[in-house]
């Protein structure tokens, strides 16, 4: 049986989410299924690490898709070549995007439907590509994979799929992450946030995102509480990012806010782990990885009550209206002056996190891919 498979988000120190999703699902089927010979597709070099098995094969295809015009070329020019001379039994693109010109059974992951509801928040360009290639993309799959119960629905209603053609495998936890002592905690703290206690965000930039909202009420709840808490934001930037920092600048407590970027991994852990509470304020997520990442490194959750956000979290989250500002302030001020709530949350964290894991979700989407072959 052969396999190809788009692993053009597999980039070497610049894994986001649906990447991470493609690295830990990708590795165990690979390793499950010695007997299938996969081929990955990758459009900016070759990564040794990424080919997780004897039975895969890399191909660098031109060129790099980077934007939507470039995703046309890529996918529907040199995938469309490649699929033509490997002719595989499938293929399988765990960020959607699957190749219009090629007849063969396809399976695509599509996360979520963010583009149909707030296309603003992107490039015109990108706008213009997702809302035009995607309802194509759905109905061409022989079958489909998201990431919660919420996102199948919207693909139902949005593209007019049949709900029987769509499987939901949630997402897992990354294996580098874990709590931190007490110690451990101090030497983070001082080592980005001068010793003081922290609220994090952790995300790109986008404007769905919500960090500006997640600004002005940070900065309204230190007026009000005098607090010494600091808020640390990681992630790199997209979309609109300069509106986010134009906003910084205009707060009065602007100094306390820390901006670090993309972090690498022990960083990531390290800030995770050592913060007071997760403030995670979107507008819209298919799934909200921050989240569950959150209750493995045991701390405390403030979360938006819309989309998917609350069928990840269930009751292991403060949920609050992203678009309230007093709401928000009130659950930092809860979360940070009563440290029973805080244990309560992380307690209710560690029981909800068990059903959340790479191998669980693997699983799921190998048996969703299985339908197909």
């Amino acid at each position: 049986m052969r396999i190809v498979v788009n692993t053009r988000l597999l980039r070497k120190d610049r894994l986001d989410g649906i990447g991470w999703f493609a690295f830990n699902t990708l590795k165990l089927i690979v390793e499950k299924n010695p007997q299938v010979e996969f081929h990955f597709l990758f459009d900016s070099g070759i990564e040794s690490e990424f080919l997780f098995g004897e039975n895969v094969i890399g191909h660098n295809l031109f060129p790099p898709a980077k934007h939507a015009m470039l995703n046309i070329l890529w996918s529907e020019v040199f995938v469309k070549r490649k699929l033509r001379y490997l002719n595989p039994d499938l293929y399988y693109s765990p960020d959607g995007m699957l190749c219009l010109g090629w007849n063969g059974k396809q399976h695509g992951v599509i996360h979520d439907l963010n583009f149909m509801h707030y296309p603003e928040h992107l490039k015109w360009t990108n706008r213009k590509y997702y809302r035009s290639f995607f309802p194509q993309f759905a109905k061409k799959a022989t079958r489909i994979a998201t990431v919660s119960e919420y996102s199948k629905i919207d693909i139902v209603k949005s593209f007019g799929i049949s709900p029987d053609k769509i499987d939901v495998v949630y997402c897992g936890i990354n294996s580098f992450l874990r709590p931190l002592s007490e110690e451990e905690k101090y030497q983070v703290r001082e080592k980005f946030t001068d010793s003081k206690p922290f609220f994090l965000f952790v995300g790109t930039l986008s404007p769905r995102k919500n960090v500006i909202g997640l600004l002005k009420a940070y900065d309204l709840f230190k007026n009000l509480s005098q607090s010494d808490i600091k808020l640390v934001v990681v992630g790199g930037g997209m979309y609109k990012t300069e509106e986010t920092h134009a906003f910084l600048e205009s707060m009065t407590y602007r100094k306390d806010v820390l901006f670090t970027g993309r972090l690498a991994d022990d960083d990531l852990r390290n800030i995770y782990g050592a913060a007071l509470a997760l403030t995670y304020l979107p507008y819209f997520e298919g799934f909200g990885i921050p989240l569950i990442e959150a209750m493995q490194t045991e701390i405390p959750i403030i979360s938006s009550n819309v989309t998917s956000l609350p069928e990840v979290t269930g009751d292991a989250a403060l949920l609050v209206n992203p678009n309230n500002t007093e709401e928000i302030i009130d659950a930092m001020s809860e979360i940070s002056s009563n440290e029973n709530l805080r244990n309560e949350m992380i307690a209710k964290g560690k029981r909800r996190k068990e059903i959340f894991s790479w191998q669980r979700t693997s699983d799921l989407l190998w048996q969703s891919i299985s339908h197909c072959l």
